[in-house]
Protein backbone atom coordinates (compact mmCIF):
# COMPACT_ATOMS: atom_id res chain seq x y z
CA UNK A 1 0.00 0.00 0.00
CA UNK A 2 1.34 3.43 -0.95
CA UNK A 3 1.51 5.75 2.04
CA UNK A 4 2.89 8.81 0.27
CA UNK A 5 4.62 10.14 -2.83
CA UNK A 6 6.94 13.13 -2.96
CA UNK A 7 8.73 14.83 -5.85
CA UNK A 8 11.18 17.71 -5.76
CA UNK A 9 13.49 19.55 -8.14
CA UNK A 10 16.63 21.47 -7.13
CA UNK A 11 18.65 23.68 -9.43
CA UNK A 12 22.38 23.01 -9.35
CA UNK A 13 23.27 26.69 -9.08
CA UNK A 14 21.63 26.72 -5.64
CA UNK A 15 24.08 24.09 -4.38
CA UNK A 16 26.98 25.78 -6.15
CA UNK A 17 26.27 28.88 -4.04
CA UNK A 18 25.96 26.75 -0.89
CA UNK A 19 29.41 25.25 -1.50
CA UNK A 20 31.10 28.61 -0.90
CA UNK A 21 29.32 29.32 2.41
CA UNK A 22 31.40 27.78 5.22
CA UNK A 23 29.54 25.11 7.21
CA UNK A 24 26.31 25.22 5.19
CA UNK A 25 26.70 21.85 3.48
CA UNK A 26 27.62 20.26 6.81
CA UNK A 27 24.36 21.59 8.23
CA UNK A 28 22.22 19.77 5.65
CA UNK A 29 24.16 16.63 4.72
CA UNK A 30 25.32 13.62 6.73
CA UNK A 31 29.16 13.52 6.75
CA UNK A 32 29.27 10.23 4.80
CA UNK A 33 26.80 11.57 2.25
CA UNK A 34 28.78 14.78 1.82
CA UNK A 35 32.07 12.91 1.41
CA UNK A 36 30.58 10.63 -1.28
CA UNK A 37 29.03 13.51 -3.22
CA UNK A 38 32.14 15.68 -3.11
CA UNK A 39 34.26 12.77 -4.35
CA UNK A 40 32.42 13.01 -7.68
CA UNK A 41 34.61 15.91 -8.82
CA UNK A 42 32.83 18.01 -11.44
CA UNK A 43 29.60 16.07 -10.77
CA UNK A 44 29.57 17.02 -7.07
CA UNK A 45 27.17 19.94 -7.44
CA UNK A 46 24.47 17.92 -9.21
CA UNK A 47 25.03 15.00 -6.84
CA UNK A 48 24.39 17.32 -3.89
CA UNK A 49 21.37 18.85 -5.65
CA UNK A 50 19.87 15.39 -6.24
CA UNK A 51 20.45 14.43 -2.62
CA UNK A 52 18.87 17.62 -1.33
CA UNK A 53 15.89 17.05 -3.66
CA UNK A 54 15.58 13.55 -2.16
CA UNK A 55 15.37 15.02 1.35
CA UNK A 56 12.64 17.43 0.25
CA UNK A 57 10.76 14.67 -1.60
CA UNK A 58 10.96 12.48 1.52
CA UNK A 59 9.31 15.22 3.58
CA UNK A 60 6.58 15.63 0.95
CA UNK A 61 5.96 11.88 0.88
CA UNK A 62 5.51 11.97 4.65
CA UNK A 63 2.83 14.61 4.10
CA UNK A 64 4.36 16.90 6.69
CA UNK A 65 7.32 18.47 4.97
CA UNK A 66 10.55 18.59 6.91
CA UNK A 67 9.19 20.28 10.05
CA UNK A 68 10.93 18.77 13.06
CA UNK A 69 13.35 16.72 10.94
CA UNK A 70 17.09 17.32 11.04
CA UNK A 71 18.20 17.11 7.40
CA UNK A 72 21.40 15.26 8.30
CA UNK A 73 19.13 12.49 9.63
CA UNK A 74 18.21 11.71 5.99
CA UNK A 75 21.10 10.25 4.04
CA UNK A 76 21.17 9.24 0.38
CA UNK A 77 23.62 6.44 -0.39
CA UNK A 78 24.33 4.51 -3.56
CA UNK A 79 24.44 0.73 -3.55
CA UNK A 80 27.29 -1.05 -5.32
CA UNK A 81 25.31 -0.99 -8.59
CA UNK A 82 24.63 2.76 -8.29
CA UNK A 83 21.03 2.42 -7.12
CA UNK A 84 20.23 5.25 -4.69
CA UNK A 85 18.51 4.61 -1.40
CA UNK A 86 17.52 6.67 1.60
CA UNK A 87 18.74 5.79 5.06
CA UNK A 88 17.11 7.55 8.00
CA UNK A 89 18.20 8.17 11.58
CA UNK A 90 16.93 10.04 14.63
CA UNK A 91 14.20 12.54 13.78
CA UNK A 92 13.69 11.20 10.24
CA UNK A 93 13.41 7.62 11.49
CA UNK A 94 10.77 8.62 14.03
CA UNK A 95 8.77 10.45 11.33
CA UNK A 96 9.00 7.43 9.03
CA UNK A 97 7.85 5.08 11.80
CA UNK A 98 4.90 7.36 12.61
CA UNK A 99 3.86 7.33 8.95
CA UNK A 100 3.39 3.56 9.03
CA UNK A 101 5.72 3.06 6.05
CA UNK A 102 8.01 0.04 5.92
CA UNK A 103 9.91 0.78 2.73
CA UNK A 104 11.27 3.90 1.03
CA UNK A 105 11.68 3.88 -2.76
CA UNK A 106 13.90 6.56 -4.30
CA UNK A 107 14.60 7.61 -7.87
CA UNK A 108 17.04 10.39 -8.79
CA UNK A 109 17.81 12.04 -12.11
CA UNK A 110 19.51 15.16 -13.38
CA UNK A 111 19.68 17.00 -16.65
CA UNK A 112 21.84 20.03 -17.30
CA UNK A 113 21.45 22.13 -14.13
CA UNK A 114 18.38 20.41 -12.62
CA UNK A 115 18.19 17.48 -10.24
CA UNK A 116 14.91 15.67 -9.54
CA UNK A 117 14.02 13.16 -6.85
CA UNK A 118 10.94 11.02 -6.37
CA UNK A 119 10.18 9.19 -3.13
CA UNK A 120 7.46 6.60 -2.60
CA UNK A 121 6.64 5.36 0.91
CA UNK A 122 5.18 1.87 1.06
CA UNK A 123 3.53 -0.01 3.92
CA UNK A 124 2.90 -3.72 4.04
CA UNK A 125 -0.65 -4.83 4.94
CA UNK A 126 -2.29 -4.63 7.32
CA UNK A 127 -1.80 -0.88 7.65
CA UNK A 128 -3.90 1.19 9.99
CA UNK A 129 -3.13 4.93 10.06
CA UNK A 130 -2.49 6.30 13.55
CA UNK A 131 -5.54 8.61 13.42
CA UNK A 132 -7.78 5.73 12.32
CA UNK A 133 -6.67 3.70 15.32
CA UNK A 134 -7.25 6.52 17.76
CA UNK A 135 -10.63 7.33 16.15
CA UNK A 136 -11.77 3.74 16.50
CA UNK A 137 -10.79 3.69 20.18
CA UNK A 138 -12.55 6.96 20.88
CA UNK A 139 -15.73 6.28 18.93
CA UNK A 140 -16.23 2.53 19.25
CA UNK A 141 -15.74 1.71 15.54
Amino acid sequence: MIIGIGVDVVHGYRLKRWQIIPGLLERYFHPDELRAALSRGSGATLSLAARFAAKEAFGKALGMGLAGIVLKDIMVVNQHNGRPEIQVFGTALRALEQSGAHRVHLSLTHEKDNAIAMVVLEAFPPYYPIDTLSASKNHGF
